[in-house]
């Protein structure tokens, strides 16, 4: 019987092979903490809003499709969207998310100006969406985060001369207010606020001095005084903040703060159970959407509402830590904008919720009700876990040049 040999390895072989063990072992390189911190607030927080939005439109879904799982089911469609998204984002090198700054910031404000067509549909008096017939879309969300990346590439581009105010306002403050005015003319106060907190906390980690914020602060400061002078529906919400004696104006400006204040304490340590709101039942208005958190109060109770904080504070934690690790300034700029736009817009609308601020229509993060503000929040994450995919490897793990030794 013939005996078979094996041909020893040639050089060829041995780096091919060699090729693959190092190929293989990028593929499976531990990802950084920051990013299974992001990831794992990102996800939890989407399927606990999937999970009250279920809950908070049940009523409304059953009298409008006689379904009460209908307008649920179209907000995990859209999260089904956005989850894959954000992971697709997250293998974008630094390189192509550079690239895409300007086609991205400049689409999304051509998208915003669409309202201002007999597309734009107007809703409780903020001309902020366009209605194709079979969905409507808030393109101000993704102007949100086409301005955080926009304004990480035009920093870093200057870097070199950002103690100079002339480079640091052009031109960065001319394509902001640019961006920024398309939406306050719309009216959407709310959100003109959180873009702006956007714009500024990318200054602020860019690093440019602190005198230099002291024009743009009193500009903003001076146009939300306008704004909200100009408007006497607008005006009167905020004045009732101030008013201890609301119930006097409980079926006008004070019926929704109420309501959701009412709503958010009835549910006392443990709540009343998921799916037990009484304020659904068409008492509170927008109970899916800006006032999404009051029925996590009423439903979940207290302990709900710290589940919720506590998922944000984790999320927070990994955006900073990418701030605070990162040697390249797009990548701090970039994930201390969206830092600043998630959890101050996630503030804000708590605020509201607790009254603390007045209402302004601003939706809380991952969890309301919307497919525009699901998507674009979903996205952001996944640029900032692309940034976190950049980090140095940490002091006390092993470097992997170490390793490959």
């Amino acid at each position: 019987m013939a005996r078979t040999t094996t041909a020893p390895a040639t050089a060829d072989d041995e780096r091919r092979l060699l090729s693959a063990r190092v190929s293989l072992g990028k593929a499976f390189t531990p990802v950084p903490v920051e990013f299974l911190l992001i990831a794992s607030a990102a996800l939890l927080l989407t399927i606990f809003g999937i999970m009250m939005v279920i809950s908070a439109t049940a009523v409304s879904s059953m009298q409008a499709a006689n379904n009460p799982y209908n307008d649920g089911l179209r907000h995990a469609i859209f999260a089904a969207v956005g989850v894959p998204l954000m992971f697709v984002v997250s293998r974008f090198s630094m390189s192509w998310l550079k690239r895409l700054a300007w086609p991205v910031l400049i689409g999304a404000i051509l998208l915003q100006l669409l309202v201002f067509t007999p597309l734009g549909l107007d809703v409780g008096g903020n001309l902020n969406w366009i209605d194709f017939g079979f969905m409507t879309v808030q393109p101000s969300e993704f102007i949100k985060l086409g301005l955080a990346v926009w304004c990480g590439f035009m920093l870093d581009r200057k870097r070199a001369v950002l103690g100079r105010w002339k480079h640091v306002a052009v031109p960065l403050a001319p394509v902001a207010l640019v961006a920024i005015g398309t939406v306050m003319a719309g009216r959407d106060l709310g959100t003109v606020m959180v873009m702006a907190l956007l714009v500024l906390g990318a200054l602020f980690f860019s690093g440019v001095k602190l005198r230099y914020f002291i024009p743009p602060v009193l500009l903003a400061a001076a146009a939300v005084v306008a704004f909200a002078v100009a408007s006497p529906n607008r005006m009167t919400r905020i004045m009732s903040v101030f008013d201890q004696s609301c119930l006097d104006a409980y079926l006008d400006e004070c019926y929704q703060p109420l309501h959701g204040i009412w709503g958010l304490a009835s549910g006392g340590l443990l709540g009343l159970g998921l799916g037990n709101s009484k304020e659904k039942y068409d008492w509170l208005p927008a109970a899916a959407d800006d006032y999404i958190f009051a029925i996590v109060g009423e439903e979940l109770g207290l302990l709900g509402c710290l589940a919720v904080l506590a998922l944000f504070v984790v999320f927070a934690i990994g955006a900073f830590r990418i701030v605070g690790r990162a040697h390249d300034l797009f990548v701090r700029v970039v994930a201390g904008g969206i830092g600043v736009w998630i959890i101050g817009q996630a503030l804000i609308n708590i605020g509201v919720v607790l009254r603390v601020f007045p209402a302004l229509g601003v939706p809380l993060p991952f969890l309301s009700s919307g497919g525009s503000s699901l998507i674009a929040v979903l996205l952001a994450c996944g640029v900032l876990l692309a940034c976190a995919r950049t980090l140095p490897d940490a002091p006390d793990r092993p470097s992997r040049r170490r390793a490959a030794a």
